[in-house]
């Protein structure tokens, strides 16, 4: 029996050494995030991998795991640690090696495996670890899975019954890139930056465009788990303007970047001037109805509101609901919905069959613009974004805020608005014409005008998005009248980034 896992020790002392030690707080909505070994050792990881065989017991699903690991310098160590844990467990584990999170969620297709544990941090800085988890294809964990797994780890008394067995799959990757290329090839000559900021991506990506037909020019491919230029993360700024420059530099068509471990796609058009990942979406989602009449959609509350405003998209007779954002959630709401795509504006893109299989990868995503432009012929990516109606949008902006205390904060910054709302009071210098509040607050004003508040599911942060149809006077006053009320709570710190 496993000893129950503490949550007081210190690296570098000899309980550390010996028993196993999990912040709580690691656990989130539907993933799970450590700085790592600060706040879990290996032990920690071995408890999780045990807390999983129980939970798949209790379940009634079959302990078969698919389990990979991102390109960093730690995360071998801690996917061993966490295979210790299955197998202890008695699981059969299917380990796929240095991998992307599409390529395990593939591999659970590919090898007929119920579960899911793919060890990366995603587009985290340098230091973090996770875990992405699930035990039903195409699906990952929600808030009832993780939460049931938190009480299982925490609460210790793991029996470890042995048993367990243990695959290394070599060709994974090579199956994986022979899936995404068994198509035919793009009719017209196409150039694209790949940018992975030295992570897993660099592996796969260029591979696969490459083999579609596009002549790529490689942007920090070479894997350097140091991350020397730029966290691989579409959203950052620092991977964004190297990917900008290097496609004005080139004459690139279009410009891709991918995260740390390959399940968002960011795209540049060939002008150089970064899309944001929603705008993307309306694009997609106009070219993908026009072949699919009547196509449903998914969007996350982050996203633009041209989903339900955009002429194109009502003349195809497409429809879009908006929904929680996090991979988990779009990604659930478009199995049991039967929604063709869901996108997220964080670059997370749901691609349900016949178009894919339903789970999130950035290369699927990838292909998905360059079949668009390849429909286009003549017409260049910055035309096809121009072609949409204007709105003035923010970059998404991250306020510090402690995971212990950020969802009270949301809750009482969403009762404030409900009140402004039911009083008829002003705000930026208007009623306020709707509420969502599916996922923290999103504000909607007369005028269609909107500003969102709500915690972030990963990392101790609000999440502050606003977006005006009509100018960018109204976005910025929007903006204005909410920071001024988040300015009301001291937990709130400073943004990654203000308009």
């Amino acid at each position: 029996m496993l000893a129950k896992p503490r949550t007081d020790l210190k690296p570098n002392t000899a309980e550390f050494e010996r028993l196993p030690y999990i912040k709580p707080a690691g656990f989130r909505e539907y993933d799970a995030r450590w700085l790592y070994p600060q706040e879990i050792n290996l032990l920690g990881l071995q408890a999780i991998g045990l807390g999983l065989t129980t939970l798949f017991a209790r379940r009634g699903v079959a302990k078969r795991f698919v389990v990979g690991h991102d390109y960093r310098s730690y995360s071998a160590s801690v996917k061993m640690a966490l295979m210790n844990g299955l197998l202890a467990g008695g699981a059969e584990v299917f380990d796929i090696g240095l991998a992307l999170s599409p390529m395990a969620y593939f591999a659970q297709f590919a090898l007929e495996v119920e579960g899911v544990a793919m060890v990366t941090a995603s587009h985290n800085d340098n230091g973090w670890t996770g875990i992405k988890m699930g035990l039903e294809r195409p699906l990952t964990f929600g808030p009832e899975d993780m939460s049931e797994l938190r009480e299982l780890v925490l609460a210790g008394a793991l029996e470890a019954e042995g048993g367990g067995r243990y695959h290394f799959i070599d060709d994974l990757g090579a199956r994986y890139v022979a899936d995404l290329t068994d198509r035919a090839p793009l009719k017209h000559p196409l150039k694209a930056v790949v940018a992975c900021g030295n992570g897993t991506a660099g592996l796969f990506a260029p591979r696969v465009l490459r083999a579609i037909g596009c002549e790529v020019v490689e942007l920090d491919c070479v894997l350097d788990h140091s991350f020397p230029r730029y966290n691989p993360n579409p959203e950052d700024l620092d991977m964004l303007n190297a990917l900008c420059d290097e496609v004005r530099r080139t004459g690139a068509q279009v410009g891709f970047a991918f995260d740390g471990d390959g399940d968002r796609c960011g795209v540049v058009d060939n002008e150089g001037a970064p899309i944001f990942a929603d705008k993307v979406g309306v694009m997609l989602a106009r070219d993908i109805s026009s072949q699919h009449p009547g196509a449903r959609f998914v969007v996350d509350v982050k996203s633009t509101g041209l989903f339900m405003t955009d002429p194109v998209l009502a003349a195809n007779g497409a429809e879009t609901a908006y929904w929680k954002t996090g991979h988990s959630y779009i990604k659930r709401y478009n199995h049991e919905h039967g929604t063709l795509v869901g996108f997220e504006k964080s670059g997370h893109f749901f691609f349900s069959p016949p178009l894919g299989r339903g789970y999130d990868d950035g290369l699927v995503a990838a292909l998905a613009v360059c079949d668009m432009l390849d429909r286009n012929p003549g017409r260049s990516l910055a035309e096809l974004v121009a072609a949409l109606p204007k709105t003035w949008q923010s970059p998404t902006m991250s306020p510090h805020c402690p995971d212990e205390v950020k969802y009270d904060v949301v809750a009482r910054i969403t009762a404030h608005f409900q009140e402004l709302a039911r009083t008829g009071a002003p705000l930026a210098g208007q009623k306020i014409r709707d509420l969502l509040t599916v996922n923290g607050v999103r504000i909607v004003l007369e005028d269609g005008t909107w500003g969102l508040v709500r915690a972030s599911s990963n990392k101790p942060e609000l999440v502050v998005v606003v977006e005006s149809p009509t100018s960018e006077e109204n976005m910025r006053a929007i903006f204005a009248a909410i920071d001024a009320h988040l300015a009301c709570y001291p937990e709130i710190g400073e943004y990654n980034q203000k308009i």
